[in-house]
């Protein structure tokens, strides 16, 4: 169940709103071959633990798409909108891959909506989405991500 569940009338008040931190996800090896063979980028810093190991990061990476991709189970952990007839991955405005993700590694994400604005039929938000790395400073991704909700 998410952290916040509202109605649509709701959601039109929410700019600004701090939606708060997910629980922390662990990036195993087995996943990174998963999306190694559904996007064909077997790039060895990925899915050679041993070549990994003597490369720039000590260990095998996750794919930024990877940990991008991430925004979604993590928004169904935070957020919802409930009496909508359908709601909608928008995309997503200014991303960065600001560190790597070593297989090994917890990754969370925090978020707050950052705008909502109505669009025909429904509404659209733009959500902070900052995903964190356990234990260290710099999170793995910074990213604007539009969601739409339709009535």
């Amino acid at each position: 169940m998410p952290n916040l569940v509202v109605d649509f009338d709701t959601l039109l008040t929410l700019s600004g709103k701090d939606l708060g931190t997910t629980d922390y996800r662990q990036i195993t090896q087995e996943q990174i071959n998963l999306f190694a063979d559904a996007t064909d980028d077997h790039q060895w810093i990925h899915t050679d633990p041993e070549r990994a190991k003597d490369g720039p990061f000590g260990a095998p990476i996750a794919h930024g798409f990877l940990t991008l991709s991430l925004i979604i189970p993590f928004w169904g952990e935070l957020f919802d909108v409930e009496g909508v007839t359908t709601k909608v991955n928008y995309g997503l405005d200014k991303v960065r891959f600001t560190s790597p993700v070593t297989v090994g590694s917890k990754v969370r994400m925090q978020a707050a909506i950052a705008e909502v604005t109505e669009v025909k039929g429904g509404a659209q938000i733009k959500v902070n989405a900052t995903i964190e790395i356990e234990g260290q400073e710099r999170p793995a991704v910074v990213a604007e991500f539009l969601a739409r909700f339709y009535k």
